[in-house]
């Protein structure tokens, strides 16, 4: 079975399309922002063309983002979690927290409220 091409009726090449939808993703700009930013390098296209293709191939480029993501997980063998725990009295009541971070530094944050020191 062949994969289909996302890009197949499209004028524009899918380097552009990419950066385009990358641009607008990855930092907090408007569409507006990254219509100019790519009239600046040369490329002449509309903001709507921009919020187009952010709709069309958005869910595209994140599932690939995704999938090369887990492959780097699998390839790590270093798996690390680093954990930071507390216990904090607010208002007379103790609560324990936690917080895990693993090596890419993406953290879980955890609370649990404890009676008498005595987690629940």
């Amino acid at each position: 079975m062949t994969k289909r091409d996302p890009f197949k009726y499209f004028k524009t090449s899918p380097e552009i399309i990419r950066l385009a939808v990358m641009t607008y993703v990855r930092y907090p700009l408007s569409l507006r922002n990254v219509e100019d930013l790519l009239h600046e390098r040369g490329i002449d296209i509309c903001h709507e063309t921009v919020r187009f293709w952010w709709n069309r191939f958005g869910p595209l480029f994140a599932a690939e983002i995704r999938k090369k993501r887990v492959q780097q997980l699998r390839a790590h063998s270093n798996w690390q979690w680093h954990l930071d725990e507390v216990f904090v009295k607010i208002n007379g009541e103790t609560h324990y927290l936690w917080r895990a971070v693993d090596h890419e530094g993406e953290g879980h944050w955890q609370r649990r409220q404890t009676g008498n020191g005595a987690l629940a």
